[in-house]
């Protein structure tokens, strides 16, 4: 598989399929989700980005799409560098959503800790945040960025 979106048991989907879904979604008033993670394995790392749908009128749980792409581990030397591409691939998503659906809600899910931790992710939780907001959306993080730490975590390995 080669970064086309997919739905949760692999079956191909183009992006007119998905916008379909998520206009469909967003009518019936339902919010959209978007994470990404991202997994070193190797010589390579793969990126899973979700596109999570919840919270329309008489929706029973969600529902999701998700793409994985892979690059050369030798392009992410750091951990900071792939946060970085992992917050990126979201927000480039999310403008491609909010392009063709304006009326979506869309709120990002970041897979970092909060900046009172003290891990690896959380030295740069306030500006990665601040990245998503100034590109205009709301974001959440651990623990409530459900749609990059479970969804996207399931397909990124």
């Amino acid at each position: 598989m080669v970064g086309g979106w997919r739905t949760p048991k692999g079956k191909p989907m183009t992006m007119v399929q998905v916008f379909d879904e998520i206009k469909d979604h967003v009518r019936n008033g339902g919010k959209v989700y978007v994470g990404t993670d991202s997994f070193i394995d190797k010589n390579k790392c793969a990126f899973a980005t979700a596109i999570c749908l919840h919270g329309a009128v008489g929706q029973r749980g969600g529902k999701y799409f998700f793409r994985k792409v892979f690059d050369k581990r030798q392009n992410f030397p750091s951990m900071v560098q792939r946060i970085f591409r992992e917050v990126q691939d979201s927000i480039e998503i999310a403008l491609n959503i909010s392009e063709h659906i304006p009326s979506a809600q869309i709120e990002l899910h970041l897979d970092i800790s909060p900046a009172e931790k003290n891990n690896g992710t959380s030295k740069i939780s306030e500006m990665v945040t601040g990245y998503a907001k100034a590109s205009g959306f709301d974001c959440k993080i651990k623990p409530d960025a459900w749609a990059s730490q479970s969804v996207a975590d399931k397909h990124s390995k």
